[in-house]
């Protein structure tokens, strides 16, 4: 019997990303031995659940394609990237992009299909959830269906054309899917009930691309009149017929978000407040988490992920507590990325297997042991949020729930104080560069409040 995850419940689920790859060979670095998705030692899998995640988004568990590969290796950008990052690599530690996807079928490398259950069982024991990866614009030039099914594919002459988005050279290593073809969208169903047997949600890659405007915009004739339907309506309805509880996760740029939310997503990327927190924009963040609540609500929060810089590479330790705090502690999903809490400064490309060692910064850590603790408490998960009234660089909001918290924090590199505004009262705050406050109370004991910065 599955144990019900907690992902399932929270409003605003806490979500762990593993590069699956490079993961795996530290595991295996570690231990002395083979390690694949089957054999992760259970401590690896302890940890996450005791950290309060509610998800795991092994990313990049796929089948990679060769040729994908042995066109990374041709592209002398992408070795000069290599050779900096793990400076004893070898062609060997190429495995090709995890979005040059040959098939969906997990990589035997990474204990297949097989594997994945035991891996999916494990977290589910823990009361978490399994997300996986699913790519709607683009295959591999090796999968199965450039030699089966060539109507899927926009054409380029005989053969397929390069994926691409509408604003930047075609990608070498892919060949782009027809998202307007009737044949595809079914195709693509089926590919992802498969999916959805195997874990309990998926992170579409660059979702934006297949609606049906900026798809037109794209291709514009050579892929014809839009079909009535859009893309994603079709897809999401096919796949929750036979998985109603299955979660979709976009990822989404230009102002998409909104539309994907209508067209069934249940959470989007927030590259806006991601982009502002970076900036030390305190203005532009307070403007941004003013919209509506239940569109923030079903929004993605992060300071890094697999496509992004390492937060402690590009910013001193009290800018990182400071973007960390204001990230997690927001409404919404919230996204941690594999080494994150460890203060992991080098960003390893999708294309390589493994990673270099890096130590960890002890304090860091200690400070996300202690922020990831408070966010056990439940209000984090199932209360209500709300913005507060503070003035930039300050800014402040709240959670109501089992406990009331109140969240401020400093987006400056100087000392800043001013009052904040909360349902339940106001008060006068002074934070140093970069600084946080932390405060909770009971609702039934109103004077039980107690300032905490970890």
């Amino acid at each position: 019997m599955r144990t019900p995850s907690r992902w399932a419940s929270a409003r605003h689920p806490l979500i762990y990303e593993i590069n699956t790859w490079p993961w795996l060979a530290d595991l295996r670095a570690t231990a002395g031995t083979s390690v694949d998705l089957s054999s992760v030692p259970e401590q690896y899998w302890d940890t996450i659940a005791d950290a309060g995640f509610d998800a795991v988004w092994l990313m990049g568990v796929w089948e990679r394609s060769p040729g994908g590969a042995a066109i990374a290796l041709q592209d002398p950008d992408l070795v000069e990237t290599f050779q900096a990052v793990l400076p004893d690599w070898s062609p060997d530690d190429v495995v090709g992009s995890a979005y040059c996807i040959r098939d969906y079928v997990v990589d035997a490398h990474l204990g297949g299909r097989d594997g994945l259950a035991v891996a999916r069982s494990e977290l589910a024991a823990r009361g978490l959830a399994l997300l996986l990866d699913f790519v709607p614009n683009h295959v591999a030039p090796d999968h199965p269906w450039t030699a089966t099914h060539p109507e899927y594919f926009v054409m380029d002459g005989a053969v397929p054309a390069k994926g691409k988005d509408p604003y930047f050279p075609a990608w070498a290593d892919v060949v782009q899917l027809n998202a307007f073809s009737a044949t595809l969208r079914d195709a693509m169903a089926q590919t992802l009930c498969d999916i959805a047997g195997q874990c309990d949600g998926v992170r579409c890659d660059m979702a934006m691309l297949t609606i049906n405007e900026v798809f037109a915009r794209t291709w514009g004739d050579r892929v014809g009149a839009a079909p009535d339907q859009e893309y994603w309506p079709t897809i999401i309805g096919a796949v929750r017929a036979t998985h109603p509880g299955f979660g979709f996760i976009a990822e989404a740029y230009w102002d998409t978000e909104h539309a994907l939310q209508e067209q069934g997503f249940d959470f989007c990327y927030d590259k806006k407040l991601y982009d502002r927190l970076m900036d030390g924009d305190a203005a532009g963040v307070r403007a941004h988490l003013s919209s509506d609540p239940a569109y923030q609500e079903r929004l993605v929060r992060f300071a890094e992920n697999h496509d992004e810089p390492r937060l402690a590479a590009i910013a001193d330790p009290a800018r990182q507590r400071a973007v960390a705090v204001a990230t997690l502690t927001q409404t919404g999903a919230r996204l941690v990325h594999h080494g994150q809490l460890e203060g992991r400064k080098i960003h390893v490309p999708v294309f390589l297997g493994r990673g270099p060692r890096e130590e960890i910064d002890d304090d860091l850590a200690s400070f996300y042991r202690s922020l990831l603790m408070m966010l056990h408490d439940s209000s984090f998960r199932s209360g209500q949020w709300t913005l507060c009234d503070a003035v930039p660089p300050l800014l402040a909001w709240c959670w109501e729930g089992e406990r009331r918290w109140s969240v401020v924090v400093n987006l400056s590199d100087g000392p800043a104080a001013g009052r904040v505004s909360a349902p339940w009262g106001e008060w006068g705050i002074e934070l140093g560069a970069w600084g946080w406050q932390f405060s909770n109370v009971r609702p039934d004991r109103p004077s039980d409040a107690l300032p905490w910065a970890p």
